[in-house]
């Protein structure tokens, strides 16, 4: 079952997503060649605490996880979809593709959670990644018209995956979106791909993190022994973007923004 939120709630959501936005704004400028991964990590969590907040990933441990995860940021870079650990040796090169996801409690005391994600290039890269980049967020662009009362899941998934596949990109299927606000995961579940009129109907209230997941090549992706990173499996680039909305009585409010 979807949570709504109440208009108090969504207003905190409000200014904590503002508040996120900005911290990954600030986090992206310092992703340059040379800058290691772990040292963009220590940077976002800084600004989160900074901010009045508490990261949503560090300490995250959900069914299945042999143990919590250990930092504040994913930072994955080309072949890494989601969820890489950042690390003090994972320095940044000339034409990485690098997807920096991050969450926030907002405020740290009987706040609410919001989620985002952005992926950039580090100078300058390839013509495909340059695609694979534009692409996936108009993906996400796409994803989010498709939200408004009385929609269905599988509105947005199918709106997702024809900008995707349009331009030839693989579909990631074994990730998706989800509800976010009390908790870091809510229900419902939101696919990159699905049917138009299929899945839960979307209902005024109801607060969502979208994100596309694509890939240059195969979509098919492997989890690595760390327990955490996901990556390609014919070790493509990929890319990930996300926005937290709320689902207003107009379509979507896009609560991850400055």
């Amino acid at each position: 079952m979807a949570i709504t939120k109440t208009p108090e709630e969504i207003q905190i959501l409000r200014e904590g997503g503002k508040r996120l936005a900005e911290i990954l704004a600030k986090v992206v400028r310092e992703a340059k060649p040379g800058v290691s991964t772990l040292a963009l990590d220590r940077t976002g969590e800084g600004l989160i605490f900074a901010s009045g907040g508490t990261p949503s990933f560090k300490g995250y441990r959900s069914k299945g996880d042999r143990a919590p995860y250990p930092c504040s940021l994913c930072i994955s870079v080309n072949d890494e979809v989601v969820h890489a650990l950042p690390r003090e040796n994972r320095i940044l090169q000339e034409g990485d593709v690098v997807g920096i996801d991050i969450g926030m409690k907002w405020p740290s005391k009987n706040g609410l959670y919001t989620d985002m994600a952005v992926t950039v290039g580090i100078g300058k890269i390839s013509a495909g990644a340059e695609r694979l980049l534009r692409v996936t967020k108009k993906a996400l662009d796409i994803g989010i018209k498709a939200v408004c009362p009385g929609a269905r899941i599988g509105d947005i998934g199918s709106a997702v995956q024809k900008v995707l596949e349009r331009d030839h990109l693989g579909v990631v299927r074994d990730l998706a979106g989800h509800g976010v606000g009390h908790e870091v995961h809510e229900e419902p579940l939101i696919p990159n791909f699905g049917r138009p009129g299929t899945g839960m109907e979307i209902k005024a209230g109801m607060v969502l993190a979208i994100e596309p997941m694509a890939t240059l090549g195969n979509a098919k992706v492997e989890l690595d022994k760390d327990g955490w990173t996901f990556r390609t499996a014919d070790r493509g680039l990929a890319a990930h973007f996300e926005h937290t909305v709320v689902v207003t009585e107009n379509g979507a409010e896009v609560l991850t923004v400055v």
